[in-house]
């Protein structure tokens, strides 16, 4: 047995499923976003196929799984939609209701709520952290 492999901790991604895992939330999750008219007008001429691949790619570097991302970043990607932070929060509590639905751990939970409060200045148009 060697150290470095096997007693190392698993990722977030790895203790979740991996790649299924990840599909099947980012699935869930957009049928939540797309069903709600408030968040869905974001995604009215957008290609929801490309979308949820990037999102994918996206949540899995943020599960600590392969980072393949090679979209466009955070705020280039979402600064033009002068998002609030009121649309921001209730897509967070989705992903969030998502996760939680497919039995994600509470500490996995936590790491995810965690990076959306580190990256709401770079999506939510104001910058505004009220309401977070």
């Amino acid at each position: 047995m060697t150290v470095t492999e096997e007693a190392a901790p698993k990722s977030h991604y790895d203790r979740i499923g991996g790649a299924s895992s990840v599909k099947a939330a980012v699935e869930l999750f957009y049928d939540k976003v797309l069903a709600d008219p408030t968040t869905a007008s974001y995604f009215v001429d957008v290609d929801m196929v490309g979308q949820r691949r990037h999102l994918t790619l996206m949540l899995t570097t943020v599960l600590g799984g392969p980072d393949e991302y090679t979209g466009r970043g955070l705020a280039e990607a979402h600064q033009p939609l002068n998002i609030p932070v009121e649309h921001y929060a209730k897509v967070g509590e989705y992903l969030l209701a998502t996760l939680a639905e497919l039995d994600v751990p509470a500490d996995t939970l936590d790491h995810v709520r965690a990076v959306l409060g580190q990256v709401q200045d770079q999506v939510v148009a104001s910058g505004d952290r009220s309401g977070a």
